[in-house]
């Protein structure tokens, strides 16, 4: 007998495909005239606290005092130093670009797994040598054109985004197992995180921004936090991380698509040698040879 689809499994997976893939675009579009942190920081403080409303209807109780102390480096991690770096850095650096950068954060996930005991494997090592090769491939080229700052923020990135990920698989109360609840959580911790990180850097809001920012960030709060993001989530507490991390293999393709059609980014040949080392060492990252670990 067939097994049967979890349509949450695969409307989550197409989720984290899509959503998160045009968010590279929309991020460019609203940093061009909202400020960076904070335009994030709205995003998330606001997406948070609808959440975490969703989990406490679902729950039928608020999270512990130890709970946000255990999520709020989650928060900070994911949002400002995963979120936060790439909306700095795409003031000067394509999205097409970053996005292709950030997809190397499965392979951070496995070196990064070293401090939890979990050390990479001689294929992880060999793919992690694989997907850098890709990001300096980049760094030759026009897509990751920018201020040194900013590209240096956007290779770090990732390595945030998969620290957080890594510590977010470990917490185990009911309040971090609901979806709704651990996204809303990680959301505001992070939000006050890039709340403080815009009045660090001196950040002021337009007094009249073009209704084609605005849209940018409103797509990114219902899709990219709202939707995309609890997807995500999910896909952490119920699946493997070869397949939570999966959209790896497909978000740098589509946002270099994107970048390409809706803003006219370049295409250049470093930009596709770069997607195909990178595509190809989250394919031997992630893969198992045949027989090992058949969990």
């Amino acid at each position: 007998m067939p097994r049967k689809v979890d349509g949450r499994l695969i409307a989550s997976l197409a989720a984290v495909y899509i959503i998160w893939s045009s968010t590279y675009w929309a991020m460019r579009v609203a940093v061009t005239e909202l400020p960076a942190l904070w335009m994030a920081s709205v995003r998330f403080l606001s997406a948070g606290i609808v959440l975490l409303l969703v989990g406490r209807r679902r729950l039928g109780a608020w999270p512990t005092k130890q709970d946000w102390i255990r999520v709020a480096p989650i928060g900070v991690l994911l949002f400002l130093g995963g979120n936060g770096f790439v909306a700095i850095a795409e003031e000067t650096v394509s999205s097409g670009g970053a996005a292709v950068v950030c997809a190397t954060m499965p392979l951070w996930v496995g070196v990064l797994g070293m401090a939890v005991g979990e050390p990479p494997t001689s294929r992880e090592w060999l793919a992690l040598g694989l997907g850098f090769a890709g990001v300096v491939v980049l760094m030759g080229g026009p897509a990751l054109d920018g201020r040194t700052l900013h590209v240096g923020l956007v290779i770090a990135a990732p390595a945030c985004w998969g620290l957080g990920s890594i510590i977010a698989r470990r917490l185990s109360s009911p309040a971090t197992k609901d979806a709704p609840t651990l996204s809303g959580m990680e959301m505001i911790t992070g939000g006050i995180a890039l709340l403080i990180g815009g009045f660090v850097r001196g950040e002021r809001v337009p007094t009249n921004p073009s209704a084609e920012a605005i849209g940018a960030l409103v797509y990114l709060w219902i899709f990219g936090s709202l939707i995309a993001f609890t997807a995500y989530s999910w896909l952490l507490q119920n699946t493997r991380a070869v397949v939570a991390t999966s959209y790896a293999y497909v978000n740098p393709i589509l946002a270099v698509l994107i970048g390409a059609a809706l803003a006219g980014e370049a295409l250049g040949v470093s930009t596709l040698v770069a997607n195909v080392l990178i595509i190809s060492a989250i394919a031997l990252a992630l893969t198992r040879k045949r027989g090992a670990d058949k969990r």
